[in-house]
């Protein structure tokens, strides 16, 4: 239990810190303390339950969440990630670590590239929207992330959505997606409730940290200790499927 607290704090100060989903964070320490994959992707959904609507009551006070255009992608996420559970335990565990892997390695190659700042968000329609959330949503909760750290790079990239809003829907979002994760992880059998809620409920302290610590360091830093933490990943991660 002590060890499991101490991963929920850590990961909630990454989350709320970097502004990332804790499945990307969480799954990996998981793996480290040989958690079987399937496990620790159940437990990154309950974590992000919590992290994410604590995360998104923060933003919404702080004013960056702007619900409307973000409504109609958690919709989709949501009935997106009702298939999660059973992908996942229809897919092999060397499966699941590759398509993981897959994220954490674009992760770490999007923070090289700039993000452009766009005066005017552009118009798409709500069926779009829609079937973004749903593809984000089964995909993401197979593997035990929220889905925001593909959803943001769409945000800004192509909608012109400010950054901060973009990150403020991509917690929203994972409030759907991980809440949706959980019923289908859960018929499917693939949940350790116990540790999840531990690891969840330390999660949220760690959160209100983060948040708290992310406005005192310098941008660039924040970024160069990004880098590093998500290129410590992809090489663990390589190390334990092909080495």
């Amino acid at each position: 239990m002590f060890e499991l607290i101490l991963i929920g704090i850590s990961v909630g100060v990454l989350s709320g810190f970097f502004g990332i989903g804790g499945g990307t964070i969480l799954v990996p320490l998981l793996l480290f303390l040989d958690y079987q994959t399937k496990d620790a992707i159940g437990i990154a959904i309950v974590q992000m339950v919590f992290s994410s609507i604590y995360g998104s009551y923060l933003n919404s006070k702080k004013g960056t969440l702007d619900m409307p255009m973000v409504l109609n992608i958690a919709i989709g996420g949501f009935i997106g990630a009702l298939l999660s559970g059973t992908i996942t335990s229809a897919v092999s565990t060397q499966a699941l670590e590759l398509v993981f892997l897959s994220f954490a390695t674009f992760a770490l190659l999007k923070l090289f590239f700039k993000t452009q700042e766009h005066e005017q968000v552009k118009e798409i329609h709500g069926m779009a929207l829609f079937i973004i959330g749903f593809l984000l949503g089964a995909l993401s909760m197979t593997i035990g992330v929220g889905g925001s750290i593909l959803l943001i790079p769409i945000l800004v990239g192509y909608l012109h959505v400010p950054l901060k809003k973009a990150i403020s829907a991509g917690l929203f979002f994972v409030v759907f997606s991980s809440i949706s994760g959980f019923i289908s992880h859960s018929l499917a059998g693939n949940i350790m409730y116990e540790d999840g809620v531990i690891v969840g409920l330390a999660s949220l302290l760690g959160v209100y940290v983060g948040i708290a610590l992310k406005d005192t360091v310098n941008t660039m830093l924040q970024k160069n200790l990004l880098v590093v933490f998500y290129l410590c990943v992809v090489v663990y991660l390589v190390q334990r499927i092909f080495i």
